[in-house]
């Protein structure tokens, strides 16, 4: 491959948080509840300008409302170039997951203008001054890497944000945490958008390798020859009909004090490229399928977040990768593979190539890792999104009291899961005549057998749940918290999973 040299070097906001405003920010931030106008930090800057600013908002049809914006330019008396009043809506009702949607709305509304420095105000909403700095943070990101050519209007303004309190070290010790959550965030983002001549199975090894060197988690890499003395024969099968090498991936992290307790496994479908191989997609819309490893980037991204800020949590990921091409050595409609389980699936059609990679990788991690628990997240099936669109991923799962907690750890920060049912029926249709199973079931229900076909590689009744994340990891519109394009969905859900149920 021709190594392409990237001259672009994308822009970074610097977040910081300080007690008081500096003289030279000229750009004023002032959240406002609807319920209360003026607090305390608008009354103050009102009082600097002997009343304009009131008289200001007395005169328009500024409420308060939530994501509600008033924009003052060159306030006379208060030597600003800028006051913007951004509404929050009632204060009963503010959560963090608001306060995030005010700070996304704070860094695109002082990009649009064209400002290069800004305070944001807080006292008056201190509990969430770190929720509102991450959502500036969040939406912050963007994937520019590739781009050479940008005119000015099309590169971000904003270098520096200041979020300004009585005693913000407090704050800013919150966000820090925050912001390591969003690394994750932005590793699976960045993950997923990254071309599939730069992005595929070994590059995604080395490229997590890197970013876990010096840590405390420990990074093993599998081979096709490796892959191939364990009988991985389900997931090597889907990657042979490509120039690039299959590889598994596990990240292995010990963050309990007692490391004799059992791990959280977290899997995912790390499709690099996904053409349908023999059973070939269509060519409109195929570029996408570039994003057809957001399942592994969920799952990684969230392992950066649980290392990054030091969970006392032991988990280990798997991350099965493999470019699924058409060629003459490709698998064929109708191949019989054997999987590392012993079970054999006949391939029906190898544009259901998700659920054969992940197969591998749930075998694998009960044998070398025993878990307690087995979550793993793929952009596995477009059914899901006949059922959900995107609003919500596909949760599938053996055990509701593990259902239940995803749901709820999805709420808490808006990555939110729907469970779907399982029943024999949909498990009967993936068996097959002349082999253990099949890959693909009926004309319905495609999301619930695929789910069924999964559920077949669980052993001993582990708890297990699977997320389609197939609506969900990639977006043609904006989201609350990100741009167009990657969204990093699934790792504050797992990551907050982790947080709440395993961690004391």
């Amino acid at each position: 491959m021709i190594k392409q040299k990237i001259q672009n070097k994308e822009k970074k906001m610097r977040i910081l948080f300080n007690d008081s405003v500096d003289e030279d920010v000229k750009t004023w931030i002032l959240p406002i509840f609807a319920d209360n106008k003026f607090g305390t930090d608008a009354e103050e800057l009102d009082k600097k300008s002997n009343g304009l600013i009131r008289k200001a908002v007395d005169s328009s049809t500024f409420e308060g409302k939530f994501k509600e914006k008033l924009e003052l330019r060159t306030v006379s008396g208060t030597g600003l170039d800028n006051i913007i009043l951004i509404g929050i809506g009632s204060k009963s009702e503010l959560d963090s997951n608001k306060a995030e949607e005010v700070g996304s709305l704070i860094e695109k509304t002082l990009n649009e203008l064209r400002i290069e420095d800004a305070a944001v105000f807080l006292n008056g909403v201190r509990d969430f001054g770190d929720n509102i700095a991450d959502g500036a943070y969040l939406y912050s990101h963007r994937f520019d890497k590739y781009r050479t050519k940008q005119s000015d209007k099309d590169k971000p303004s904003l270098d520096e944000l200041s979020f300004v309190c009585k005693n913000s070290k407090d704050v800013e010790e919150k966000f820090d945490i925050l912001k390591k959550i969003a690394g994750g965030v932005f590793f699976a983002r960045d993950l997923t958008a990254e071309p599939p001549n730069v992005l595929y199975p070994e590059s995604y090894a080395k490229r997590v390798k890197e970013m876990f060197k010096g840590t405390k988690a420990k990074v093993e890499i599998l081979s096709e020859k490796k892959m191939m003395k364990l009988g991985m024969g389900s997931l090597l099968g889907v990657g042979q009909g490509s120039a690039k090498d299959s590889q598994l991936v596990v990240v292995n992290y010990q963050g309990n004090p007692d490391k004799s307790e059992k791990p959280v496994a977290l899997v995912g479908k790390g499709i690099t490229f996904d053409t349908g191989g023999i059973s070939l997609k269509p060519p409109a819309g195929m570029d996408m399928m570039k994003w057809d490893m957001g399942g592994s980037a969920a799952v990684i991204g969230a392992m950066k977040a649980i290392v990054d800020r030091g969970a006392k949590a032991n988990v280990v990921c798997v991350l099965a990768l493999a470019e699924n091409m058409p060629s003459s050595n490709a698998q064929r409609p109708g191949d019989i593979v054997t999987s590392m389980s012993g079970q054999t699936i006949e391939v029906l059609n190898t544009d259901a190539e998700g659920r054969l990679v992940l197969a591998d990788a749930m075998t694998y991690v009960q044998k070398f890792h025993d878990p307690k628990i087995i979550i793993d997240a793929a952009t596995l099936t477009g059914a899901i999104l006949v059922a959900l669109g995107h609003e919500y991923g596909g949760l599938f799962s053996n055990n509701n009291v593990l259902a239940n907690q995803l749901v709820k750890s999805g709420e808490a920060v808006k990555d939110r899961l729907w469970q779907m049912p399982m029943c024999t029926a949909w498990d009967k249709q993936v068996d097959s005549e002349i082999a253990d199973m099949k890959n693909i079931g009926g004309k319905y229900a495609g999301s619930a057998t695929a789910a069924a076909f999964l559920e077949r590689f669980v052993e001993n009744d582990t708890p297990w749940a699977h997320l389609d994340i197939a609506g969900m990891a990639w977006s043609d519109t904006e989201k609350p918290v990100s741009r167009k394009g990657a969204t990093g969905y699934g790792v504050r859900l797992l990551n907050k999973f982790i947080e709440d149920n395993f961690e004391g």
